[in-house]
């Protein structure tokens, strides 16, 4: 429905409203609000602020007329004086619609701008105007954040030949060639396929009536059937009006609420008047009505008429008259006849490319019409690859180069009728004849690419991604289907990855170029053999010209290990050489090198030779031979290298181990790799060393001999005997030698035989150190002989042998368990203690042991056994009643058994007893029977324990503990009292958890007449939690309990809990809990600094709850430390530390006290030695 216009604000603005209508808030806050009816969506110039307002226009258009098939021109000015650039302009029909997507034919925009004056000026040209392009028009103008606005009118005359009837959906639909007016609507709900054919004729239809009687949801669809553009409007008008039912004292009959008029057409309004004499006025959009040729007043009595005559779309507005005071409003609704699809859309099948045309007809020229792609409004957008062409009747869109993604349904709609049609766009296939082919070039060569496919289209190529465009240098080539790619000379820059792409296809042809150039070796510079001589101690730095592409990849090796490019010899690679460089020069650098170089096309080696010139190396180690009392034999190995000279001789020297002092013993070359040294000292550790000396000089000392000491060998080992024997070994024992020298003793050796035999084999490939040792893998049956010799540094010692032949078979032990003492009874736990018991046993060879459960096997997924060579084990984590029991061990060494039978008890506490009875009372008496419990907790029932209660408090009392037999009398009852009792059953776990109580109570009743006591209703002593007295903040010393305390009361008794900084206190062995007579007690037991915070005490029951809660701090007193030694102690363990020990806690956290009170207040003393 149309809303009200930007004419009908201007002019309320000029005239005063009338009573009833109120003037729209500004700026207000639209963003929540629910529109009711009549209301739609706040407009872009109903958003802004008023503080946006500004005046912009120089000059407005202002309203005109024009009649059917003339020209009329709309002129607005703005000032650029205070703007740095051009202001944003836009021209609109009613509130919708954007004449810039209008724009053709009928309807041009034309803007200037004057330089001298600083002027710009908008102009709109409406050319051969039709009826349908009157109506009210707005022109905005915007810059940065000011705005400013201007409404005018366009009334379009016709020829006084009368209109033919049409249909209201005209009046209201959307005018332009463009569809951009649609854009705020979603009609895409609306289009359903449907064949197009000439609509019937339809009886008549009241759109006012439909909408009134219409829900909410349904107003845009009623819109677009019939045509609707300004469904907004129209609803605010049909808002107002329903507004409008209070009865008038100045009119007998009113307006009715709204007329309908075919376009042409005539009206009439009547209103009766109560009081003829009163001054009747007509309003149109609140502009006063002049009596004319089109608007015709009539007096008939009371009643007062207005006739309208050749209704045109200007006339579509809100009427009302006025009678003193009082007014009557309506509203007139001027209808235009729907426009009719008579041709409908063809489904098209193409070519990526190709120029696609879709086209229709319609009932009348230049019709409002509607395109959709899949449901999607598309608009005639110059920017848009679609363009909507309109020629009478005949609508088309066009589409220039198809693409793929062009496929879809596409679909025209009008407000009387709608067709679609099916899109598809397809490739050619394109297939390809030749390809790419891979290529190496050498340098300089011509790289010449060539495709070929099957349709004559362009491309593109492409190197490593990037796009190759055609120069001087790179020659691109299309003929027909082939393309071409040619490098007349080829760079190194040139190699890669090309492609060639089709255009408009998703195919590449793709190929690599591969450049290359031999690598070379430049020698020229190099002596004879390419002998390269050097000094030992002095660098050298080889470098070597190389040439090649891609640049060869250079590897010097010497051997088959090749040389980095770090360390004291390494080699350096340019781009043009390479560098072979050994920082000062060793004779191990002696030898050839050699260098290489590779790249794809080929490859060159060269071998170099270095030659350092040194002293000789220093012999290896020497070793000693042979040891005497007072002399030895030395023998060593000639150098590896004898640095470039023959070896002339070699220097000896000798020290003692423990000195440094090395003394010559040859002053002479000794030619020979042997020297005896002598003369040295009985029991004392020597070692040796060699020079070898050439021409060039003395080389380093070798490494220092093995220690030895110029001794004897030890004296045999003693005692040697059999220590145990079994199928496969034979464990020997001995002592060690009776004189074992200066030299020490490194070991022993032990060797054996077989009897009959004269080869001995030596059991202990190492020495041993120990004097016992077990040969193994020996035939069972066999007999064997051994002997054990010592081992020093002079050699092994006479052996000791074993005095007979040894028979190589175990001896057997008869089983025998040892069941430890405790067990000899029976083993007795509570329900979930741990059980584990070892028995020891003894038996050779493998004994068997296995376990039965009361006859039968053991599960032993409920009980772990584990067995030992010596021992065996039954562990059981979590004990029950069920694991009590008879549990029989039996030892098996094979014919041999020996079995021990163990009791295990596993107790718990009992249940309550069966009945209670009250069997007799009399006097201050009541005698009381039970019968004993049916689970007695697996052990026997100790006792009772009997308890009272007076019926009125509930509460229990003990009057009897440990009671053997099952009936008591209880005395001392109080006399007028009545009681109840129950009785526990005991055992050695304690109490039974339940108790069983007697049904009945017992009334200790007086002697004579019975008293009848009143009856009183029971007091309700029910009450939420009350803290009567609350937490106290408190300090506490470090080490010392401290305790917070607090009363409570409440009833039912309510629930007690701690709370630590909101966090609940369970489980804690440092905090001890009390609640006694509702006075609530938390123990921290000797407080560290971590244990401040604060602490709250939560009371619950079913009533509700309540809390208080205080802070405590705990403080720690710190006492120097006086003399050194003094001890720092520490409360919490039964330690002492010393101030060496690493500690887990810093010590500034320690709390400490003076030493004299170490023992009596601390448990942990730390001794720091400052």
């Amino acid at each position: 429905m149309p809303e009200p216009t930007k004419k009908d604000e201007t002019e309320n603005e000029s005239a005063p409203p009338p009573p009833e209508q109120t003037t729209p808030q500004e700026g207000g806050n639209d963003k929540g609000k629910v529109w009711s009816l009549g209301e739609g969506a706040p407009e872009e110039s109903e958003k802004r602020d008023d503080s946006q307002r500004s005046t912009l226009f120089v000059e407005k258009p202002q309203s005109g007329t024009v009649s059917v098939g003339g020209n009329i021109t709309f002129i607005a000015k703005v000032e650029a004086k205070d703007l740095l650039r051009k202001p944003n302009v836009k021209w609109f029909k009613g509130k919708w619609m954007d004449l810039a997507s209008k724009a053709g034919k009928h309807l041009q925009l034309k803007e200037s701008f004057e330089r001298h004056t600083k002027i710009h000026t908008f102009e709109m040209h409406i050319i051969k105007a039709k009826e349908n392009y009157a109506g009210n028009y707005r022109c905005e103008v915007s810059y940065k954040d000011k705005f400013d606005s201007c409404s005018f009118d366009l009334e379009v005359t016709e020829s006084s030949q009368a209109a033919q009837s049409i249909d209201i959906r005209s009046a209201f639909k959307r005018s332009g060639e463009g569809q951009e007016d649609a854009g705020e609507l979603d009609f895409s709900g609306l289009l359903k396929r449907r064949e197009v054919k000439q609509q019937e004729e339809e009886p008549e239809v009241d759109v006012w009536d439909l909408l009134k009687n219409a829900n909410p949801s349904e107003y845009e669809k009623i819109a677009f059937q019939y045509g609707i553009t300004d469904l907004r409007g129209m609803l605010k008008r049909l808002k107002r009006m329903r507004r409008e039912v209070k009865k008038s004292a100045a009119f007998a009959k009113g307006l009715d609420p709204a007329y309908q008029v075919d376009k042409g057409g005539k009206v009439r309004f009547m209103v009766e008047l109560a009081d003829p004499t009163v001054e009747l006025k007509w309003y149109k959009n609140g502009q006063e009505i002049r009596p004319s040729a089109k608007y015709i007043f009539e007096h008939k009595g009371n009643q007062r008429i207005l006739f309208i005559n050749n209704c045109s779309m200007t006339d579509d507005a809100r009427y009302y008259v006025t009678a003193g005071d009082e007014k009557c409003s309506t509203e007139l609704f001027v209808r235009d006849p729907p426009i009719l699809v008579t041709k409908g859309l063809e489904d098209t099948s193409t070519y990526v490319g190709e120029r696609v045309e879709l086209s229709c007809e319609v009932s009348e020229d230049d019709a409002n019409v509607k395109w959709f792609r899949n449901g999607v409004e598309l608009t005639n957008d110059p920017k848009s690859r679609y363009r909507i062409k309109v020629e009478g009747k005949k609508h088309t869109l066009i589409i220039e180069e198809a693409a793929k993604n062009d496929t879809a349904t596409y679909s025209v709609m009008t407000t009387g009728g709608q067709s679609e049609a099916k899109l598809a766009v397809d490739l050619r296939p394109l297939k390809i004849s030749l390809a790419l082919e891979d290529q190496t070039v050498r340098l300089g060569q011509e790289i010449h690419l060539k495709c070929e496919i099957s349709e004559n289209v362009e491309g593109k190529w492409y190197k490593n991604g990037q796009l190759i465009e055609a120069s001087d240098r790179v020659k691109l080539y299309h003929k027909g289907r082939i393309h071409r790619f040619v490098i007349p000379a080829s760079a190194v820059d040139d190699e890669g990855e090309y492609m060639f792409v089709p255009d408009a296809y998703n195919i590449n042809i793709p190929c690599k170029v591969h450049i290359v150039d031999p690598p070379k070796l430049h020698l020229d510079g190099l002596g004879e053999n390419n002998t390269v001589t050097v000094v030992a101690g002095n660098k050298l730095r080889l470098e070597i010209p190389i040439t090649g592409e891609p640049t060869p990849k250079v590897v010097w090796s010497r051997g088959d290990k090749g040389i980095t490019d770090s360390g004291r010899i390494r080699a350096e690679t340019y781009p043009d050489s390479s560098c072979l460089v050994i920082d000062t020069a060793e004779r191990e650098d002696s030898g050839p090198f050699r260098i290489t170089l590779k790249n794809e096309a080929g490859e060159d080696t060269a071998l170099i030779n270095i030659k350092v010139v040194d002293v000789p190396d220093p012999p290896q180690a020497p070793n000693v031979t042979e040891v005497g009392e007072d002399w030895c034999i030395m023998t060593w190995e000639p150098p590896a290298n004898d640095g470039g000279s023959p070896i002339l001789g070699y220097f000896i020297e000798r020290k003692k181990k423990q000195s440094s002092r090395w003394m010559r013993l040859n002053f002479e070359l000794c030619k020979e790799t042997t020297f005896e040294p002598k003369k040295m000292i009985e029991g004392v550790a020597y070692e040796v060393r060699v020079f070898a000396v050439n021409a060039i000089g003395m080389s380093k000392p070798s490494m220092p001999s093995k220690s030895f000491v110029p001794l004897a060998v030890t004296s045999p080992p003693t005692l040697l005997a059999v220590d145990g024997v079994t199928d496969t070994s034979v464990t020997m024992k001995w002592r060690p030698p009776d004189q074992i020298g200066a030299a020490g003793l490194d070991g022993y050796v032990v060797e054996y035989c077989f009897e009959g035999t004269d080869e001995w084999i030596v059991a202990n490939p190492e020495l041993t150190d120990k004097t016992k040792f077990t040969i193994n893998g020996l035939p069972t049956g066999s007999k064997i002989l051994v002997r054990v010799k010592a081992v020093n540094a002079a050699g092994e010692s006479e052996p000791k042998y074993h005095p007979g032949p040894i028979l190589v078979k175990e001896v057997i032990e008869p089983p025998k368990i040892r069941l430890p003492r405790h067990l000899k009874q029976t083993y007795t736990r509570r329900v979930g203690e741990t059980v584990n018991l070892v028995i020891p046993f003894q038996g050779k060879p493998r004994a068997k042991v296995s376990w039965q459960k009361n006859g039968s096997p053991i599960d032993k997924n409920e009980i772990n056994i584990r067995n030992t060579e010596n021992d065996t084990i039954i562990f059981i984590r979590k004990a029950e009643r069920g694991h009590s029991g008879e549990y029989d061990m039996k030892v098996e060494v094979e014919n041999l058994v020996d079995k021990a039978t163990i009791d295990i008890q596993i107790v718990d506490r009992p249940g309550p007893p069966e009945i209670v009875t009250i069997e007799d009372v009399w006097g201050e008496n009541v005698n009381l029977s039970w019968k004993p419990p049916k689970d007695d907790g697996n052990a026997a029932i100790t006792g009772y324990t009997i308890q009272k209660a007076d019926k009125k408090s509930m509460e229990w009392f003990t009057v009897i503990e440990h009671y053997h037999r099952t009936s008591a009398t209880i005395n001392e009852l109080i006399i007028g009292n009545e009681y109840y009792f129950r009785v526990f059953a005991e055992n050695m776990c304690g109490l039974s958890e339940d108790a069983t109580m007697t049904k009945e109570s017992a009334l200790i009743a007086k002697d004579g007449k019975v008293y009848k006591y009143p009856v009183y209703d029971d007091f309700d002593f029910s009450e939420r939690p009350l803290f009567t007295q609350p937490l106290v903040n408190t300090f506490a010393i470090a080490g010392y309990n401290a305790t917070l305390n607090c009363s409570v009361r409440g009833n039912p008794k309510p629930k007690i809990t701690w709370l630590k900084n909101k966090v609940l206190i369970m489980n804690d062995p440092r905090y001890r809990m009390f609640s006694n007579q509702g006075v609530c007690t938390l123990e921290i037991r000797k407080p560290s600094p971590y244990d401040g915070g604060t602490y709250t005490c939560r009371a619950v029951n079913e009533l509700g709850e309540a809390e208080v809660d205080c802070k405590l701090e705990v403080k720690v007193i710190y006492h120097g430390v006086i003399n050194p030694g003094e001890p720092i102690c520490l409360a919490g363990n039964n330690q002492v530390y010393n101030a060496h020990t690493p500690l887990d806690i810093p010590f500034h956290s320690l709390p400490l006290f003076p030493h004299a009170n170490a023992f009596s207040a601390c448990k942990v003393c730390i001794y720091f030695p400052f």
